[in-house]
Parts: C-alpha cells; sequence; structure tokens
C-alpha cells in the first residue's frame, strides 16, 4: 500500500501551530517574527512525520515567456491608465503578462527602452502613443520580427497596424456642441502644442476649422501651456494645474467668455475649479467642456460634458490585433502569410451632462 504524502496541514495539527506559519518556516521566511520554540517545533513535527519537501519545478529551457512591452508616454492621466486596462483585459485572457515601458514623454527613456527590446523578447509591442520619429526606424525593424501596434492619430501616415483615433474628428465635435447652443466667444485651454506632440494640434486644429466656418474662428483664444510642461517627470496634477492657472489668467484678460474648453478631461477638471473659485456659475455664467471621458467627469457633482472615444476598447483592440498575428504564425498554413495591416476606429460621440449650457444673454444682446 502507498504510503500516505505528508502535508502542511499534518505538520500543523502535530505541532500545534497554523498552517502558514508552517509554510513558512518550512520555506525559511523569518521575515515574520517567530520564537525558537515554535520553529524547533515545527522542524521537529515534519522530521518525526517523515514530511519531504517537493522539487521546485524547473522551467523548460527554450520555452519563451508569454509577455507583451507596452510603451505609454504616462501615467498621470487616467486616459493611458484606461488604455491599459483594455490591453491587460484582454492579454489576461490568452495569460500574457506586461511590461510597462513609461517614457515620461522623455526621448531618452524611450530611446532605453527601444534598446531593451531585443534582450527582454516580448511577443508584441503596443505603443499607446506615436513613436518619437527619431525612432521609427527602429520600431520598424521590430515590427519586422514582432507584431507593433501603435494606438495613433489617425492623420499619420504609418505602415503599421494601428487603432486608429481622429483627433481633427474629436475638436470638430466639441467646437460643434459650443456653437449649437449659441457661443460665440470661447477659450480652448492645451497642453504645449510641439511638433512631438501632434495629436494635441490636431485636436484644436480640429476646434478651430469648426469655429472658421462660422466666420467665428477670430472669437476662438487659444490659450498653451508653456514647453517646460513636458520636461521631466509629470506630476499627477499637471494637466489638471494647466486648466486651472491658466483660467484664472483667462478670466482676468477675457472677462465675456462663454465657454472654455480643456484639450482633456483632466485639464476641464481644472477649468472647473478655477470657476468656482472665482465664483463663476456653470454652465449659468461659462459653459465648460472636456475630452476623454474619464472616471472622474461622471461624477455627480462634476457632471462633466465631454468626448467618448471609447478607450478602454481601444485598449483591448491593439491587443487583440497582436494575438492574431501571434495565432497566425503558428498556425499550419504561417508559411503562406499574407502582408496584411490592421487598422481600427471608432466613431467619437457627445456626452451632454451638466456643465453645458446656451451661451448667456449678455447686457449688449438685452439692449437690443
Amino acid at each position: 500500500m502507498k504510503k500516505k504524502k505528508v502535508t502542511s496541514t499534518d505538520i500543523a495539527r502535530k505541532a500545534g501551530v497554523s498552517q502558514s506559519t508552517v509554510s513558512m518556516v518550512l520555506n525559511k521566511k523569518y521575515n515574520v517574527s517567530f520564537s525558537k520554540e515554535t520553529i524547533e517545533r515545527v522542524e521537529k513535527a515534519a522530521k518525526e512525520l517523515g514530511y519531504v519537501a517537493p522539487k521546485r519545478k524547473v522551467r523548460k529551457a527554450g520555452k519563451k515567456e508569454k509577455h507583451l512591452a507596452v510603451f505609454c508616454p504616462n501615467l498621470t492621466n487616467p486616459y493611458y491608465v484606461m488604455l491599459l486596462q483594455g490591453v491587460e483585459m484582454r492579454a489576461r485572457d490568452e495569460e500574457y503578462t506586461l511590461f510597462v515601458c513609461n517614457t515620461q514623454r522623455d526621448l531618452g527613456m524611450e530611446e532605453r527602452y527601444l534598446k531593451m527590446m531585443p534582450s527582454l523578447n516580448p511577443m508584441g509591442i503596443i505603443y499607446m502613443c506615436n513613436p518619437s520619429e527619431c525612432f521609427m526606424d527602429m520600431v520598424e525593424r521590430l515590427a519586422e520580427r514582432i507584431p507593433v501596434v501603435i494606438i495613433n492619430n489617425q492623420n499619420e501616415k504609418l505602415s503599421l497596424d494601428a487603432v486608429e483615433l481622429d483627433n481633427s474628428k474629436l475638436g470638430r465635435l466639441m467646437a460643434r456642441h459650443l456653437l449649437d447652443l449659441g457661443h460665440k466667444k470661447v477659450a480652448y485651454i492645451t497642453p504645449p502644442l510641439t511638433t512631438r506632440q501632434k495629436q494635441r494640434s490636431k485636436r484644436t486644429e480640429g476646434f478651430l476649422k469648426e469655429f472658421e466656418k462660422e466666420g467665428l474662428k477670430s472669437q476662438v483664444i487659444v490659450k498653451e501651456a508653456g514647453e517646460q510642461m513636458d520636461i521631466g517627470v509629470a506630476n499627477v496634477d499637471s494637466e489638471y494645474r494647466v486648466g486651472y492657472e491658466l483660467t484664472k489668467e483667462l478670466m482676468e484678460e477675457e472677462a465675456d467668455l462663454t465657454a472654455i474648453v480643456g484639450l482633456n478631461d483632466m485639464i476641464a477638471l481644472g477649468i472647473l475649479d478655477a470657476l468656482y473659485e472665482l465664483k463663476y456659475r456653470v454652465p449659468h455664467d461659462v459653459s465648460v467642456m472636456g475630452c476623454d471621458n474619464i472616471l472622474f467627469g461622471k461624477m455627480h457633482k462634476v457632471a462633466l460634458t465631454t468626448i467618448e472615444h471609447f478607450v478602454i476598447f481601444k485598449g483591448r483592440d491593439a491587443c487583440d490585433i497582436i494575438m492574431k498575428k501571434i495565432k497566425f504564425k503558428h498556425a499550419d498554413f504561417a508559411d503562406m502569410e499574407p502582408v496584411n495591416t490592421y487598422h481600427v476606429e471608432y466613431e467619437p460621440k457627445l456626452i451632454t451632462r451638466g456643465t453645458t449650457s446656451y451661451a448667456k444673454i449678455t447686457d449688449r444682446t438685452k439692449q437690443k
């Protein structure tokens, strides 16, 4: 008859201690303080019962780890956290782990992560923004070996797989909502509109073009943060502070604004707080609008009007494209693999809440 295997539960019963104590003592994990008497009692019980420690599993040589690399410009804006959540949801379904490369919009950091890729040997790479132009050659070389997907601005001409975002369309949708409410004198607050951050410029251009159609482009004040904002590690409240501080400046310079728009929801939250401090009523005095539909904008006391462009779904789809390509390579007909490029795009949707309303009637209008 086969002898019954001694377990940690058997030892715990004999030694008069918990099973977790037995586990930590036998594995020499003394970070939790045990008395000398407890340790000796556990070890003696294990010896008397004939306990044999299980052999550690040795990883088979050559077996490739199932992980993906994700390049992210920062994790201070919930937008990127939502994208990452979408990627992780899909990766977890296929038992993949993620290696997150937070570049902090720093060229040196992005380059170091890219140079790590051959040794890290991921099964795929997801860029949660456009790669910096100076590294496109490196990214394209990587794409020759493994699947690479970019969550990018649709206006960029890329030959790689992409989940696209038409930032110009988002800007036009924001502008059209305000124009339909009768707003003519408005402000638009944005982080630095540098050549590296084209998605910001595209959204801003879309907004301005919609006002230009109505002959009102000159009535839009674009308030832009200084370039130093993108230098160094972003603070958790960096974009919020842009909205807050630039709104304070705006309201000193332009008292007759009827609406202020933030490039994204984090900036819009800063706009709201600044207006509340200045005793403006939102939306009675000034309407406020953002973009991205992050969690904080949905809260009852904020109720921010925004644009939904299905961020979590984009992260999920980027990961799904990677999975499709990996599975194709291991299929029986992989020797006839076609050159296929995926492009996915969602139609943005206006989410009207409590921070926008019809433009206020000025004293001049009343006199007419």
